[in-house]
């Protein structure tokens, strides 16, 4: 099973160029499987659709919630037909599962009012603040995943045309536009800020550390989290919540649904779709509230 497991996560990799953050969330899955297999003495070639459905139902006693149950039936399908394909196995145990269906959660986002409370109360004189408005005015700006805003170089940007070049899941790569308040607050920063943080080893990346290196996931989620503290916004401040909102502002704009999956990457209509949720439920809340019988 771990050969197996391996020569997957080659595969996915390789052949099918997906991210380093979904080949660690197939492994997860596949490792606790071999784990269960283990405990259970279930061989491989003994392994059939009531042993996985088995394995599903021990994992959502683990509390496990629904969407990451869901995340593990489609990691086990996608293993098992490619095990298939390869004539490692002789038929797909997990062709007949059914992934769970769940109530689908809207995302959270932050008001317009917010936003501009967010990235107004960022005191430019102070260390970092420069760079720190210019982090998070892009990702409202033009909706990007953490991963892309921290791999992002300067070469990748076009301050002229008001374009960023990111490269998305998938190593799918695509151009956003840049609006005109984050092309200041970047411009800003690139000739006030970050000079002073470069150091002999410091390479092309936009967004750079204290150290000169380059910003890591994890900092940039403190990042948000400071500033909207310091800003007094009360709701947990994550970066995915700013391209929520961008999102959700676009469409409340009237943009098209096309567009918005062009700009957030997403290879499937259906993902953006979520944001027409969001925005019916604002419409449902505004009639509610101002309707004499709403």
């Amino acid at each position: 099973m771990e050969r197996a497991i391996d020569g997957f996560i080659r595969f996915i990799a390789v052949e099918r160029g997906l991210s380093e953050a979904y080949q660690i969330s197939v492994k997860q899955t596949l490792d606790a499987l071999s784990g269960w297999m283990a405990k259970q003495s279930i061989p491989l070639q003994d392994l059939g659709t009531e042993e996985l459905s088995k394995f599903l139902g021990d994992r959502k006693t683990t509390a496990l919630a629904t969407s990451s149950l869901r995340i593990a039936t489609v990691h086990l399908k996608v293993f098992f037909r490619w095990m298939a394909m390869t004539h490692q196995l002789e038929m797909d145990p997990a062709e007949p599962l059914m992934a769970p269906r769940g109530d689908q959660s809207l995302p959270e986002t932050l008001h317009a009012s917010e936003v501009v409370k967010l990235l107004d109360s960022i005191d430019l004189q102070q260390p970092l603040g420069r760079r720190d408005k210019a982090i998070l005015e892009l990702f409202y700006s033009s909706g990007l995943r953490l991963s892309e805003l921290c791999k992002a170089r300067l070469e990748w940007i076009d301050l002229e045309e008001g374009f960023i070049r990111v490269t998305g899941k998938g190593n799918k790569t695509r151009l956003v536009r840049i609006g005109q308040k984050a092309l200041e607050a970047f411009n800003d920063y690139l000739q006030n800020e970050r000079r002073s943080l470069v150091t002999k080893k410091t390479s092309s990346h936009a967004f750079l550390s204290v150290r000169g290196g380059p910003l890591s996931p994890d900092r940039v989620r403190q990042i948000a989290k400071e500033r909207a503290a310091a800003a007094g916004i009360e709701q947990n401040m994550y970066p995915h919540l700013l391209r929520h909102s961008f999102a959700t502002h676009l469409l409340e704009g009237g943009a098209d649904l096309r567009v918005i999956q062009e700009l957030l990457g997403h290879a499937d209509i259906s993902t953006t779709q979520i944001y027409t949720h969001v925005d019916r439920q604002r419409l449902k809340s505004v009639h509610k509230k101002f309707h004499p019988r709403g």
